[in-house]
């Protein structure tokens, strides 16, 4: 039987993989991914937690990270389009000079 232990470092390692992503990437579409998989690890460890504790506020939070993570693809996607039409790339070294 799965534990509350296994859910959290389940939760601990997808967290960690997604701090390397953000922390080593230069693509800003990888740079989403990697935010997503943090996202995620948050909305294991509350949904476990939650279950473990028979409360629903857990999950509650777990949805509203969902909607939030939801929201944050759809703005940042649109965004990353606009750039890459303009700039044509989407590396970081590329776009950290600015130009005006």
């Amino acid at each position: 039987m799965i534990g509350l232990n296994e859910y959290l470092i389940l939760s601990g390692i997808l967290f960690s993989i997604g701090l390397v992503g953000v922390l080593r990437r230069k693509n800003l579409l990888m740079l989403f991914f990697a935010t997503e998989i943090m996202l995620n690890s948050a909305n294991i460890a509350f949904a476990a937690i939650s279950g473990h504790y028979g409360d629903l506020s857990g999950q509650m939070f777990a949805f509203f990270i969902i909607a939030v993570a939801a929201s944050e693809v759809a703005v940042g996607l649109g965004l990353l389009i606009v750039l890459y039409k303009k700039q044509g790339t989407l590396d970081l070294d590329n776009l950290a000079v600015m130009k005006g």
